[in-house]
């Protein structure tokens, strides 16, 4: 998720303080990783300096001056330019779950074992999502409906090298 896009877009209904970007943002993205105040003003500099933001106005305070930042039509225009690029889809050509069964049949370990006790992990970190799903508002159940189906699809990847674990075990050990 890019940050900046993300903070510009939230300024585009009316200036805001570090403070209420970093609110807005955590109560509608960062549920499971909510950003850090340095994260916020670091990232507020660096569109300050690319000309997508301005300060708007500066208001004294008991610790440091708050600004309050303003999107600029040249950050308007970055935001529009970044919702209609499409994201990257995210192959997973070469996973570390991959590897390490690689690695284990080329070590002489089990390697349906680490299937097995991976396939476990899944299927925990699925009824977390579940539950929280079931407990969630929308936004929630679809940010848990996305974790799932790819948890789903990795499912079906352990199933499939189960499955194929002699052939594998043959193929990496005979090159």
């Amino acid at each position: 998720m890019s940050i900046g896009h993300t903070l510009l877009g939230l300024l585009e209904s009316g200036p805001r303080h570090g403070y209420d970007l970093k609110r807005a943002f955590d109560e509608k993205f960062g549920h499971d990783r909510p950003l850090h105040y340095g994260q916020v003003y670091s990232t507020m500099s660096r569109l300050l300096k690319n000309g997508l933001v301005e300060v708007d106005g500066i208001e004294p305070g008991g610790g440091p001056e708050r600004k309050r930042y303003a999107i600029t039509d040249a950050g308007v225009t970055d935001v529009q330019q970044w919702l209609a690029t499409p994201e990257k889809p995210e192959p997973y050509l070469q996973s570390t779950l991959y590897t390490k069964v690689v690695l284990a049949l080329l070590t002489h370990r089990d390697a349906a074992e680490i299937l097995d006790t991976q396939r476990s992990e899944h299927l925990r970190m699925m009824r977390i999502l579940t539950d929280r799903k079931r407990k969630g508002d929308l936004a929630d159940q679809l940010i848990c409906d996305h974790a799932l189906f790819h948890l789903e699809a990795d499912l079906r990847w352990l199933e499939l090298t189960a499955a194929r674990l002699d052939k594998l075990a043959e193929a990496v050990t005979t090159r």
